[in-house]
């Protein structure tokens, strides 16, 4: 299988190519970013999507249980009896008509991706699970990362569940909710705190990895984007192999929106779709360098011919203006986000658009989240505050279908729900109001009563 499964700059005018048993997170040549790519007419590739439901009786199997592995067809970067799984994957895509109807959709077209029921409560392990299958192929025994939270709870399971491997985690003082801070002390990550942010901690720990030989599993990683690519697989799975019309996704470091693209594009190249859908890439307004990039400077993919030189200039003029990403979805919370040119390169195939919506917007669109019966980490709202902000300006039409991806459980972040919810002025002063936060429209205050049978009653009947 080896011979048919490679690494691959993605930049075509370089085009190196690298072998799978290589731990590379950028071209040696060029130091532009690597895809994993196979030659498909060497390999067993099923004629249609539908084939792939033999694998739905073999829950016995670890790796078919798991909702990354039964799509082994296509990642098939190594065998599938090497493949770790912690179970990852179990998801489902819920119609919401409450979500629905708030964004302005029509009834019964509304989906909710919630990927906050994977094990450690995020989307990560999707990739997580490819990345340390890559990491364990090549004999790694540490594995490191930078992290909002996610990536490290993520990495750090599974490195306990492994035994084989240490979790050496990056975070930013300060920046880091204590739900997804807890996951990785627990799973006894060793946990280093630097000075900054999470841009200053990816830079440290790419610096730190290949000085120390450790592995590295943020999305620079491209085995990590394999595994995030079976997301895309499992909706259209619930949706009967129907191709939705959108895809909504909030923006951090994006490698879900390059990952989605990656999918959908080897699936039309393959013939197992027909059509690819629209993608729409939502940022939170304090960490919205994709929106500046794409809606402001309008720098395309360009097949490839990237404007890299007016990249550059921006980030130096981030650099030297001192701009720091500042949102209250904390998962979203940066500012130089790895894979830019992957999510250039997807919003091209995807026919894709690119918004940003404020704490405030994303707040109120977690609530109804909430109250339609799927709580949700901040960052994961954004995708539904996109949707509903798309649909105001006409780009969505009523009548499309639209799945929003919910990435993470709403405890990850408990913090920010209780005090969108409470009633407390000084949460809100503390919590809230900072991101500019200046209204709970949507709250569902706790009443408090005497300890009292007939002021209980009361309080009940209203």
């Amino acid at each position: 299988m080896a011979e048919h499964v490679f690494q691959k700059c993605i930049d075509p005018n370089c085009g190196a190519a690298y072998g799978v048993e290589e731990v590379l997170t950028a071209c040696p040549k060029c130091g532009n970013l690597l895809d994993i790519r196979y030659d498909w007419d060497k390999l067993s590739v099923p004629k249609s999507l539908k084939e792939l439901e033999k694998y739905w009786t073999m829950r016995d199997v670890p790796q078919r249980f798991s909702g990354v592995w039964k799509f082994h067809d296509l990642l098939p970067f190594t065998e599938l009896e090497k493949c770790v799984t912690v179970g990852e994957g179990q998801t489902i895509l819920q119609n919401s008509a409450g979500v629905a109807k708030y964004a302005g959709v029509k009834e019964g077209n509304l989906f909710l991706q919630y990927e906050g029921m994977n094990p450690s409560g995020s989307f990560k392990d999707n990739g997580m699970c490819a990345a340390t299958t890559h990491a364990r192929m090549v004999g790694a025994t540490r594995a490191a990362c930078a992290s909002t939270g996610n990536t490290s709870a993520s990495l750090a399971l599974y490195c306990s569940c492994l035994q084989t491997m240490k979790a050496v985690i990056f975070i930013g003082d300060g920046k880091i909710a204590y739900g997804k801070l807890s996951q990785a002390l627990d799973y006894g990550a060793q946990t280093l705190q630097i000075h900054g942010d999470f841009d200053d901690a990816m830079a440290r720990v790419k610096e730190v990895s290949k000085k120390l030989g450790i592995y590295l599993v943020n999305s620079v990683n491209p085995f990590r984007l394999e595994g995030q690519k079976t997301i895309m697989l499992r909706v259209l799975e619930a949706l009967r192999w129907n191709v939705p019309d959108w895809i909504v996704v909030p923006g951090g470091n994006l490698g879900n929106s390059s990952s989605f693209g990656k999918a959908f594009h080897e699936l039309y190249e393959l013939g197992l779709i027909d059509r690819i859908p629209r993608l729409a890439v939502i940022n939170a307004a304090g960490a919205d360098t994709l929106t500046r990039v794409f809606n402001e400077e309008n720098i395309r993919w360009n097949g490839g011919n990237t404007d890299r030189a007016k990249i550059n200039a921006f980030f130096k003029q981030m650099n030297d203006e001192g701009r720091r990403a500042n949102t209250i979805a904390s998962a979203i919370e940066i500012n130089r986000p790895v894979n830019l040119e992957k999510c250039l390169r997807a919003l091209e195939w995807c026919d894709g658009v690119v918004r940003k919506v404020t704490d405030q917007q994303i707040l109120d669109a977690k609530s109804q989240v909430g109250a339609c019966g799927f709580g949700c980490e901040p960052a994961s709202a954004a995708s539904v505050a996109g949707t509903k902000l798309l649909r105001e300006e006409g780009v969505i039409a009523p009548s499309d279908r639209v799945v929003c991806i919910l990435t993470g459980h709403q405890l990850k972040d408990p913090t920010a729900t209780v005090a969108y919810h409470c009633g407390d002025p000084q949460k809100f002063d503390e919590v809230l109001r900072p991101h500019g936060v200046t209204t709970c429209d949507f709250a569902n205050n706790p009443v408090k009563v005497e300890n009292d049978v007939d002021d209980i009653v009361r309080a009940i009947q209203g």
